[in-house]
């Protein structure tokens, strides 16, 4: 069965990385609800939390953690909003951790997630943003 964030982990599918680590890479939503929004995915094929084997999740989420603080001093975010969906609403049954910059007053209320889009190349910009801050 495809499964297209397997596809972004090995390159066949085209993705703006942000972060490419042995057991974790992170790549732009490209539809993001806000720009910079990155989503943080085991490299091996996991379909939810539940099945996410322990040895994967200290990588994860320090990728998160690290993600998080790269919005705020690549990006100028004043915080994140960091999150999962499990079965329901997990639009791509591949675990994936949504990182959102938020600034106060950016218009995000509860768990209505309006999405937008990327003007030409400028994914790029905000990739490199965060890469410039996540190299170790």
């Amino acid at each position: 069965m495809a499964c297209l964030f397997c596809d972004v982990v090995s390159g066949s599918e085209p993705a703006e990385v942000v972060l490419d680590e042995p057991e974790v890479v992170g790549f732009l939503d490209n539809r993001p609800v806000f720009r910079g929004h990155t989503l943080l995915v085991p490299r091996v094929h996991v379909d939810t939390l539940l099945e996410l084997p322990d040895e994967l999740t200290v990588p994860l989420f320090s990728a998160a953690r690290r993600t998080a603080a790269a919005m705020t001093s690549a990006l100028g975010a004043q915080g994140t909003f960091v999150a999962m969906n499990n079965v329901v609403s997990q639009s791509v049954p591949h675990l994936h951790v949504h990182v959102v910059p938020r600034t106060k007053g950016d218009g995000l209320r509860g768990f209505f997630w309006p999405r937008t889009k990327y003007e030409d190349g400028e994914a790029a910009a905000f990739a490199e943003q965060l890469r410039q801050v996540l190299v170790v």
